[in-house]
């Protein structure tokens, strides 16, 4: 985890899970060119709900972080979200989401990668703290929203589902095997909240997500492949099959999520 660079108070309500659509999507093993998905949806939720809060700029921002993705140096269009948000309802809840940010001049739509640290002794100082409702940018991206040189700014946000290419990803974490196994979600347009897998009995387990922002299972997933369930921040799920394991890989599978409010 970074250092913290210009931080300040900011006090958000947390954000509610408010969708109501839910989507179902099966897919054939990944080695084969047919994909059958099966979709239902049941409401529209409205907007999400907006949230006030202040923005400063970070200059190691490159994509990296406490979330643990991979760099990524031709999109910098990324952020950190303060630590009392980072893992609220769950470990690493917030990343991989989008949040569109509305600053003194313009709106732009950032991803989540890191969290945002307090400073130790002078917590949510209204100065230099990282509170609740925080945003930490790219210096990028603060340039899009305000002058360079003010540093800190109020801003608006709320969650946003882009426009991405291609389905979502599964990410085995170096070290990942049949007797310990770790996955992170990618390339998703809305926050993940739930990774399941079938077992060998064809019962569904929970994984649990952990603070780096993969899903592990201690006691390892089995040789695979494996039938994956995901579950969104709005109630949508896909649900892959044939997804072969292995160590520093990712495999992608048959669908993206639907657009949220």
């Amino acid at each position: 985890m970074r250092s913290l660079h210009l931080h300040t108070l900011a006090s958000i309500a947390l954000i509610a899970i408010i969708g109501l659509s839910m989507t179902f999507v099966t897919a054939a093993p990944s080695n084969t060119v047919v994909y059958l998905p099966f979709i239902v949806t049941t409401a529209t939720a409205t907007q999400n709900p907006l949230h006030t809060g202040q923005a400063t700029y970070y200059t190691t921002a490159d994509g990296t972080g406490n979330c643990t993705f991979d760099a990524i140096p031709g999109d910098l269009m990324v952020a950190a979200i303060s630590y009392l948000d980072y893992s609220d309802p769950q470990p690493a809840a917030y990343c991989g989401a989008y949040a569109e940010v509305t600053g003194p001049k313009g709106t732009i739509t950032v991803r989540i990668v890191d969290k945002c640290p307090d400073v130790p002794n002078a917590p949510v100082n209204p100065t230099t703290g990282c509170a609740a409702g925080h945003l930490d940018l790219s210096p990028t991206a603060f340039d899009m929203i305000a002058d360079h040189n003010l540093g800190r700014v109020a801003i608006t946000w709320r969650i946003a589902s882009p426009n991405l290419s291609g389905p979502i990803a599964y990410h085995f974490k170096d070290g990942s095997n049949q007797w310990w196994t770790a996955v992170q979600i990618r390339n998703h347009r809305n926050p993940i909240t739930k990774l399941e897998y079938q077992n060998s009995q064809g019962t569904w387990v929970n994984v649990a997500r952990l603070d780096y922002n993969y899903f592990v299972e201690n006691s390892g997933m089995g040789p695979g492949p494996y039938t994956f369930r995901v579950t969104d921040f709005y109630g949508n799920v896909l649900v892959d099959s044939g997804i072969v394991g292995g160590s520093n890989i990712s495999r992608d599978g048959a669908a993206q999520f639907p657009v949220g409010p």
